[in-house]
């Protein structure tokens, strides 16, 4: 998950980097950069947790970064930014991130009582 994490983020950077430089895609891609790079660091941040307690915190960042990186990529799409087809894969990446991290959460959860 390190790996993919890592991967992910170097997809947002590169899509970032290849948006057009009109105020409202830097604005948009500046957003973007902050969520889509935080899944990685706060992820690698979960795997040293403290405690329990703590990896459900730091998955809770990475969940809510990663959901927030769909509602970005979306936005780039309806604001006809970006054409569906160059992000497809990217968004669907997103969405199974956001699914194992809660799927993770959830028995982190079921774990701890």
């Amino acid at each position: 998950m390190k790996k993919r994490t890592r991967a992910f983020t170097l997809r947002i950077i590169r899509l970032a980097e290849a948006l057009p430089k009109t105020k409202s895609a830097e604005v948009i891609s500046k957003q973007l950069s902050r969520c889509g790079t935080s899944v990685g660091a706060n992820y690698r941040a979960s795997c040293r947790a403290k405690s329990q307690a703590d990896f459900i915190a730091k998955m809770g960042i990475v969940e809510e970064e990663a959901d927030e990186t769909v509602y970005r990529i979306e936005l780039l799409v309806e604001s006809s930014l970006v054409e569906m087809d160059r992000v497809s894969d990217l968004l669907d990446e997103a969405d199974q991130l956001v699914a194992i991290v809660v799927s993770s959460i959830k028995t982190a959860r079921e774990n701890k009582q």
